[in-house]
């Protein structure tokens, strides 16, 4: 009995272990099956992130290479500066003395978009791009002119160089009436002093004072809070990831309103999106610093002529965006360096007004500058 029952438990055996393979067979294609669904989503999420990351900039690119030709503004020119350089410079207007706009920090010369309108009914009205600016295009890294040995990329000297060339390359009549805001001024400061004889009227729209870097709140401001912010907008110019964003309507252009055509807001996006663009932008910024102390050193050097008048245009505040005590702290120095360096200047305010006062409330530019030209031509006129 025994023996009967062992042998009948071994002819079991093979019966119950094909049972558990049956059983175990469909676990084990089951597990199979979800580790090649679990691999085939991991593959889709990374051609998906690899489209994410490649296609936009590409896109970008070709945008960018098709809008640099349409978006030229109607009547711009594109002039051989020497060096291999060439700038952008749009010319509106007839007659003299021809007023020349420097635009903002970091800005293009489409700030100037009303102003440019209102005066050049009365004259010559000449905006530019400042290299690497707008449709005026930087040289490589490995490319040179010269000057760089002289003046630092992205600094005033290098730009008072470029203006200069510039000018003389145009054919621009002088003495002119030169305006500059914020950077723009530090150039048309410098422009003035050592070129004293071809500017009748020095401008200043919001300028920076020379001493605004040596307070360490301002630099903990610039270099901590507002120069992340730009290599920010360059990272995201870059990776077409601003394209993106002002296609769903995140990023809007800084001038717009009734009064500014479509061509204009367009050429704002362009520029949005161009890295080129943004990255001269950050470098203006970031040698803003530098910019102020040439003008400082070349003002001692050589001081402006009296025949050249200078009037300064302020608003309310430097900024409305910063904080008060840094706006406090801009017009503390304003007052100080221009009682030291222009006394007899002539001062206007205007109320509301902040640094961006050129797009935001541009009649009241418009109406000095006006002002300017009816003088001059008065002036030439009875001679």
């Amino acid at each position: 009995m025994r023996r009967r029952t062992e042998a009948q438990s071994s002819n079991n055996e093979p019966a119950s272990a094909d049972r558990k393979d049956r059983d175990q067979r469909p676990h084990s294609q089951a597990g199979s099956q979800g580790r090649v669904s679990y691999g085939s989503v991991l593959m889709n999420i990374g051609k998906c992130l690899l489209l994410i990351i490649v296609i936009p900039p590409f896109l970008n690119y070709a945008s960018l290479q098709r809008e640099g030709q349409m978006l030229l503004p109607q009547g711009g020119q594109i002039v051989d500066v020497g060096l291999g350089q060439k700038m952008h410079l749009l010319c509106k207007g007839h007659g003299q003395p021809v007023v020349i706009l420097d635009s903002p920090t970091g800005m293009s010369s489409d700030v100037w978009l009303h102003v440019q309108e209102s005066v050049a009914t009365l004259t010559k009205v000449c905006t530019y791009d400042r290299m690497g600016l707008g449709f005026s295009k930087r040289l490589m890294p490995n490319e040179t002119t010269g000057t760089e040995r002289v003046w630092g990329m992205s600094t005033t000297g290098r730009m008072v160089d470029d203006l200069h060339r510039l000018l003389h390359a145009a054919g621009i009549a002088k003495p002119f009436i030169l305006v500059g805001s914020e950077l723009g001024a530090l150039n048309g400061r410098f422009y003035s002093h050592i070129h004293d004889v071809q500017v009748s009227d020095l401008v200043l729209i919001d300028p920076i004072p020379e001493d605004l870097f040596e307070e360490d709140q301002w630099k903990k401001y610039w270099y901590g809070k507002l120069l992340p912010s730009l290599q920010a907008k360059q990272f995201s110019a870059a990776t077409g990831l601003s394209r993106m964003l002002i296609i769903l309507g995140a990023i809007e252009p800084t001038i717009k309103g009734e009064n500014v055509s479509e061509e204009v807001v367009q050429r704002q996006k362009y520029l949005l999106s161009n890295p080129a663009h943004q990255s001269s932008s950050v470098d203006e910024h970031y040698f803003l610093n530098e910019s102020a102390a040439q003008v400082r050193d070349i003002t001692k050097f050589k001081p402006l002529s009296g025949r050249t008048s200078v009037s300064i245009i302020t608003g309310d505040s430097f900024d409305q965006q910063i904080p008060e005590d840094l706006n406090q702290m801009v017009a503390k120095l304003q007052k100080k360096f221009l009682e030291e360096s222009y006394p007899s200047a002539n001062h206007i305010h205007i109320k509301g007004a902040d640094r961006r006062m050129i797009y935001k409330k541009p009649s009241a530019i418009s109406q000095h500058l006006r002002k300017l030209v009816n003088q001059r031509q008065a002036k030439q006129q009875s001679e």
